[in-house]
């Protein structure tokens, strides 16, 4: 009776730990017209609570639309609120994000990039 238990356990603690995690779903990937060495990628991004965004930067630009917003908190700041309808741009190898999700709903973004087809989407950083 003990091994199905712990077995169960588990498989809890794991489910548990993948809930925390960053989910990017990719909607939509296209060669950059005129230019066959970039292309644009469109992501869904979704962050639970208690999950971190790591801090990352981008081999191209990122423009990002808040769809389900939330309240976020970097290591050693006050929490903040990302509101639905936020958006920004962030530029060419510029870090960003590196944040957790401290509420108590998931954040949901929408990310359209143009990047350097033959590098990583997302690089991370200290």
């Amino acid at each position: 009776m003990l091994l199905p238990t712990l077995a169960l356990g588990a498989a809890l603690i794991a489910g548990a730990a993948s809930a925390q995690e960053v989910k990017r779903t990719d909607l939509g990937r296209s060669p950059l017209s005129g230019d066959e060495s970039k292309e644009i990628v469109v992501q869904l991004v979704e962050i639970p609570p208690g999950a971190t965004s790591r801090r990352h930067f981008h081999n191209g630009q990122e423009a990002f639309y808040v769809l389900e917003g939330g309240k976020v908190q970097a290591p050693g700041k006050d929490p903040i609120d990302r509101a639905a309808g936020e958006h920004g741009i962030n530029q060419r190898e510029v870090p960003h994000a590196g944040y957790t999700n401290v509420g108590d709903k998931p954040l949901r973004i929408l990310s359209v990039y143009i990047v350097d087809k033959d590098k990583p989407l997302q690089v991370p950083v200290p």
